[in-house]
């Protein structure tokens, strides 16, 4: 009541630090939102983002989008954030697709913003974000789904787990990435099959061909995407965020991928982390990366 009216910069130091904890304390971390489609959870410094919309098979709507877009820059930029694990509500649907409904009557210029915003927002926004993201694929990833697992850095997929990017059946094509994305994880030939035919695979079939990096049951599914970004986050993340801008620029027409990796690898030496992990070395000991 004494300071009713005060902005927290006018208080006292230790009156401002009280209302600051307080309202961490309410809000939870910065970065932390309430969404309508998504669910967040931030342990062991991997980011849960789970879509939930599974009445709707987790498909996206531009609600969804707009959210992803907003959780993806928020954990950027989030410090306590190492990795993002990806998945959708349940054991059905990663994310069985885009939600047709909201654009069956779109026109040319609508169609082109509707795809351009996708890209610009959201998938190319995953495939360059600076940290790691595991897509776990728990059920079907058609079109959007899948086009959203490939623009993840890295897949697993449940046994069930059913993929496909079926566009060519709407009259469509795939319109977030997936022509270009899936011909360069499986190869020009079977990209082909797989967008012409609209034929889904199941995950057997996407391990064979490189579309996931590894199968294991539904049980497994959380358990094993933890693991395998456990080892990430023990690494150095600025060697980690220099290995994914190296990584993709190989992919990238305007740039040179090796001048690339030679200016990645040159901008690690100035960072602590290369002081602290080649002294670890040196001294035999496990690194203490910031």
């Amino acid at each position: 009541a004494k300071n009713k009216g005060a902005t927290v910069a006018s208080l006292l130091p230790h009156d401002a630090d009280i209302i600051a904890k307080a309202r961490r304390a309410k809000n939870g971390p910065a970065f932390v939102k309430t969404y309508n489609n998504l669910l967040i959870e931030l342990k062991n410094k991997i980011l849960y983002l789970t879509i939930n919309r599974e009445s709707k098979l987790n498909a996206l709507n531009k609600e969804t989008l707009e959210e992803l877009s907003q959780a993806f820059t928020d954990a950027e930029q989030n410090k306590e954030v190492k990795a993002i694990l990806l998945t959708g509500a349940g054991n059905k649907a990663f994310v069985a697709g885009a939600d047709i409904s909201e654009f069956s009557s779109y026109n040319l210029a609508e169609g082109k913003e509707l795809s351009k915003s996708g890209h610009d927002d959201v998938f190319n926004k995953i495939e360059n974000l600076k940290k790691p993201v595991l897509a776990a694929i728990n059920g079907f990833a058609l079109g959007g789904g899948l086009e959203l697992a490939m623009a993840c850095h890295i897949r697993i997929a449940s046994e069930n787990a059913k993929m496909g990017l079926p566009e060519v059946s709407l009259g469509l094509i795939p319109g977030y990435g997936g022509t270009q994305r899936l011909s360069k994880l499986v190869g020009k030939g079977k990209a082909f099959e797989i967008i012409l035919t609209a034929d889904m695979i199941n995950a057997a079939e996407a391990e064979k061909i490189g579309l996931i990096n590894k199968m294991v049951s539904q049980e497994e599914l959380i358990n094993a995407s933890e693991s395998l970004l456990a080892k990430v986050i023990i690494r150095s993340s600025t060697a980690v965020t220099a290995a994914i801008i190296s990584i993709n620029a190989a992919d990238d027409g305007n740039q040179s991928g090796y001048n690339t990796e030679i200016e990645q690898f040159a901008w690690c030496f100035t960072q602590p982390d290369f002081k602290e992990g080649t002294q670890a070395f040196l001294e035999k000991r496990k690194p203490a990366f910031e």
